[in-house]
């Protein structure tokens, strides 16, 4: 990370498990270095409670603003797969881990600092400004490429939702949050059959069902997103006990998916581009995996509906 007072490590030492090794060269933090950076954690760093710990902010001697993610004694897998995963997987889309700490009883994984937080208090449950069409999309683009490269790089995210898609300074969408992420051994491999771990409203039918994990379960999960993204709603209506899936497929069906669209959104959205993204996000959502698209042609859908959307900002700006 290039920290001053890092050292270059390529292994992490682990009592149960004292042959697993990290693929390429990672970095040690100090522990006491990180509770100077906290003042020994204190809560007015805490920024989120996380599945697998607590989130705290600060920044590091060298100046560099970073988020610490303090793991909980119960998740040294998580931790572990976390560091292997972001040791070999490195893109613009993806958070940058820049480092770790493995000792005291403690794990701590420090990533780059996100200034815009996750892409749901965007959306809905909070006060912060609605976004425009325009910037949804890119949002949207920025994490299918992220999501794109996982796939190409044979890992399974697993636990794709709209928290786990965070926000640099500048709006560009940096996918988060590899605990319980799988590579796939094979390359003619089909699927990993595995216990189901992941976020209720967001889990792909086969995987719920048969515990069989694909790419396409990432697809299925990035729909829910997508959902999410047009009509700022939760992937599940707790009032109701009702999934936005659901809805969606039922709106789509009907030819009133425009319904459902985010009241701040209705009236400036081009026609051709909502009717892109809203088929795309369906068919992510297919409930048979084998008809739901590939990555790759998510994200040129999802690239030609932003095309759509500017064609008519380009016609009428205002």
């Amino acid at each position: 990370m290039g920290s001053k007072y890092s050292k270059p490590t390529t292994h992490i030492t682990d009592a149960s498990n004292s042959s697993y090794r990290v693929p390429f060269e990672s970095f040690r933090v100090p522990f006491l270095d990180l509770e100077e950076v906290t003042n020994n954690f204190d809560d007015k760093f805490f920024i989120a409670e996380g599945g697998f710990g607590s989130v705290y902010r600060g920044v590091l001697r060298d100046g560099t603003k970073v988020a610490l993610k303090r793991c909980s004694p119960r998740s040294r897998k998580e931790f572990q797969t976390e560091i292997e995963i972001l040791s070999f997987c490195s893109h613009p889309h993806l958070v940058s881990l820049i480092g770790y700490c493995d000792e005291r009883n403690e794990m701590i994984l420090v990533y780059d600092y996100m200034e815009n937080g996750n892409l749901r208090s965007h959306l809905y449950g909070s006060d912060l400004p609605s976004m425009s069409w325009e910037q949804r999309l890119e949002i949207c683009i920025g994490a299918a490429r992220g999501l794109h490269y996982l796939h190409n790089s044979r890992v399974i995210h697993r636990d794709v939702k709209s928290t786990n898609i965070l926000l640099d300074e500048n709006f560009v969408a940096k996918i988060t949050d590899f605990g319980i992420s799988e590579t796939m051994p094979e390359l003619d491999q089909t699927h990993l059959s595995t216990m189901v771990k992941g976020s209720i409203g967001y889990i792909a039918p086969e995987y719920a069902l048969w515990g069989q994990l694909t790419k396409k379960s990432d697809v299925y999960s990035f729909g829910v997103v997508l959902l999410e993204v047009l009509c700022a709603r939760p992937a599940i209506d707790r009032s109701h006990m009702s999934s936005l899936a659901d809805r969606a497929v039922e709106s789509q069906k009907m030819g009133q998916l425009e319904q459902i669209v985010d009241p701040n959104l209705a009236a400036r959205i081009n026609p051709e581009s909502l009717r892109m993204f809203g088929e795309t996000a369906v068919k992510c959502i297919a409930s048979s995996s084998e008809n739901r698209p590939s990555m790759g042609d998510v994200l040129w859908k999802l690239e030609y509906a932003l095309r759509l959307q500017e064609s008519i900002i380009q016609d009428d700006p205002e």
